[in-house]
């Protein structure tokens, strides 16, 4: 009972900091940067399909009527102005949501010395911090199991509440449901759930044909392996703990199952035409927040092609 009331202080503590962390990170943006981004977003045919022509019931544009196109959709009184058919356009209103998933699991919680924040505490930042970006975007956001879409402008306070009132056991990952196909996901995770885990949680999440990202946040720790002499390790989800004589012996088959793990994941998700990027946690919190929300308005495609180009966080 004692652990399990540090544990949940422990989280109470880093969302507390993630809030205000969250509000600074996303105000401190370039408004330039993201409004241009913005624009690009409504010249292309990205995931978002707002601001283009389609079912709706608002007002678009008028556009010059071209051959061959039914003769109903002259706009007949617009086209009493001038020498030329005109058609009123609808613009397209595809509702649209993004649903994020933070890893609050115990395994999150670790962080070395080498580190800005925690993962937990990284993992909620970036979390709150995009969520706030995409509402003031017109977008509504969820998290599975936990949070509804809203596209309400206090979407941090609501998430935060959420969290601090949750009751269930905490996941590393995303609880099964069926996200509908125009929806996108980001699961911020360690990761180090056994491989049929992940691929069970992909498998479902993408059922529907909705697509997203799986970021897997770690600790430079857990990337370099800088251990020496006798270590114990101790699985903080309850799977015991295992002792190293010379632990420095076993960082090369450490950075070997790492690296298989990566390639699993990576290989599922590329099947599925799904995302997976890495970042660790003494780079910036605003590095991760730039990438997805890059991704979030200027469309899958853009985002596919910064991991391509190396510049994925």
């Amino acid at each position: 009972m004692a652990e399990a009331t540090k544990q949940t202080k422990g989280e109470i503590t880093a969302i507390r900091r993630a809030d205000g962390e969250s509000r600074t990170l996303a105000a401190s943006l370039p408004r330039l940067v993201l409004e241009a981004r913005r624009i690009a977003a409504n010249v292309i045919h990205g995931l978002h399909g707002r601001r283009r022509a389609g079912t709706g019931e608002n007002f678009w544009q008028y556009r010059r009527f071209i051959s061959g196109e039914p003769s109903q959709n002259v706009d007949w009184r617009r086209s009493a102005r001038d020498d030329h058919l005109y058609v009123r356009e609808q613009e397209w209103e595809a509702a649209h949501t993004v649903w994020i998933w933070p890893d609050r699991s115990p395994s999150m919680a670790f962080a070395s010395k080498q580190a800005r924040d925690s993962k937990l505490e990284r993992a909620l930042i970036v979390t709150f911090a995009l969520a706030e970006l995409l509402v003031a975007g017109g977008e509504r956001v969820g998290i599975p199991g936990l949070l509804n879409p809203t596209a309400s402008r206090g979407v941090i306070d609501k998430m935060a509440q959420a969290m601090l009132h949750d009751s269930a056991e905490r996941m590393s990952l995303p609880p099964s449901f069926v996200p509908s196909a125009l929806a996108e996901i980001v699961v911020l995770s360690d990761f180090w759930s056994p491989i049929a885990d992940i691929r069970n949680t992909l498998a479902g999440l993408s059922a529907s044909g909705a697509h997203g990202a799986l970021v897997q946040i770690v600790d430079p720790a857990e990337e370099s392996f800088p251990y020496s002499g006798r270590i114990e390790f101790v699985e903080p989800e309850g799977h015991g703990v295992i002792t190293a004589g010379r632990a420095e012996s076993w960082m090369n088959d450490y950075v070997e199952r790492v690296a298989l793990h990566r390639d699993q994941i990576r290989a599922e998700t590329s099947r599925l035409d799904w995302l997976f990027s890495t970042h660790t946690t003494d780079r910036s919190a605003a590095e991760l927040l730039l990438f997805l929300h890059n991704g979030m308005t200027v469309g899958k495609g853009s985002l596919r092609s910064n991991v391509k180009a190396g510049l994925s966080a």
